[in-house]
């Protein structure tokens, strides 16, 4: 089932049964970014905060295994399937191995989202760790950064155990879970998710 289908299949939580989503911690404002800043307001997501009937359940794997403030890190050789296959390597901006606890802070999100029952988790994309669509391919910061469709490690060990996965630009697959949180939502039909925008079908193109 894709994921607009099986948001679309959602229930309608409520107050005293609440929608128990899982979000990389930054995307709710805690200060867990590389420099220990929140990489600012994501109004995607801080949209929901308003709401009873979720359930937040916030965490960051860079966090848990590396500490804040830390090095910027990225994937080399592949995405975060083929890290946790033993395919590729997670390296900080000065090339320090990072794969281990990489796969720790995976298995650790998986545990968290399996203890809380998760029903959806809303993750920040391009991250080594938590993107679902989109990565760097390589360092960041190279003269001719390269990006490739994939995911970052927690998010490929989500995926693997049967979770569902959006990231905070993924704007069609948002409006769809406004309307299930609030019945007076209207749904913006114009909104797309990131695949569709001009800039993935470029970059992209076939």
């Amino acid at each position: 089932m894709s994921t607009v289908d099986y948001l679309k299949n959602l229930r309608i939580p409520t107050k005293e049964n609440p929608l128990r989503i899982l979000f990389s911690s930054c995307l709710l404002g805690a200060k867990c970014g590389v420099n220990g800043d929140n990489y600012g307001e994501y109004s995607s997501v801080l949209k929901l905060l308003q709401y009873e009937n979720i359930k937040f359940i916030p965490f960051c794997p860079e966090d848990f295994s590396f500490g804040t403030p830390r090095e910027m890190c990225d994937i080399y050789g592949g995405d975060g399937f083929d890290v946790l296959n033993g395919n590729a390597k997670v390296l900080t901006s000065s090339g320090i191995d990072w794969t281990s606890g990489m796969i720790k802070a995976a298995e650790k999100m998986l545990a968290v989202a399996q203890e809380n029952d998760i029903e959806l988790a809303i993750m920040m994309d391009v991250s080594a760790a938590c993107g679902n669509r989109v990565i760097y391919d390589g360092d960041r910061f190279a003269e001719e950064k390269k990006y490739q469709i994939g995911m970052g490690v927690c998010g490929a060990k989500l995926f693997q155990s049967g979770f569902k996965i959006i990231s905070w630009r993924e704007y069609e697959s948002l409006e769809i879970l406004y309307s299930k949180i609030d019945s007076n939502h209207k749904i913006d039909t114009n909104a797309r998710n990131f695949d569709k925008n001009d800039w993935y079908l470029h970059y992209f193109k076939p």
